[in-house]
């Protein structure tokens, strides 16, 4: 049997070695353990010209993790101070609803041994 519950998804594209520390942070502080990273390259906008000329990329953390509804304002706050967003070229990020199955046995089963 499955229900339909809402979560909190929040992506930050980070600085190159951010994330771990972010996710060590989230499962000590937290308790947290839905979270991951992975690589990209690319330009930002803020990036100057000659450097978006010459085709130059930076490699980028690109860091999620996954929560209950009722804590995402918390989360996101937190991930904000931890990553250092406030300061130039500290990141970018967001938070999005999704609707996930939340799978649970039916109450009336017994439990075979």
């Amino acid at each position: 049997m499955s229900h339909m519950k809402k979560s909190k998804l929040i992506t930050a594209i980070l600085p190159k070695g951010v994330s771990l520390n972010v996710i060590s942070r989230l499962k000590k502080d937290k308790g947290v353990i839905t979270a991951n990273f992975c690589y990209a390259r690319g330009i930002g906008k803020m990036t100057a010209e000659k450097v978006r000329i010459s085709g130059e990329e930076r490699e980028r953390e690109i860091f999620s993790v996954i929560v209950d509804e009722e804590r995402g304002d918390e989360i996101y706050e937190y991930v904000y101070h931890v990553t250092d967003m406030n300061k130039p070229h500290g990141g970018f990020m967001f938070m999005s609803t999704i609707l996930g199955s939340e799978y649970v046995l039916p109450e009336n089963i017994e439990d075979e041994h």
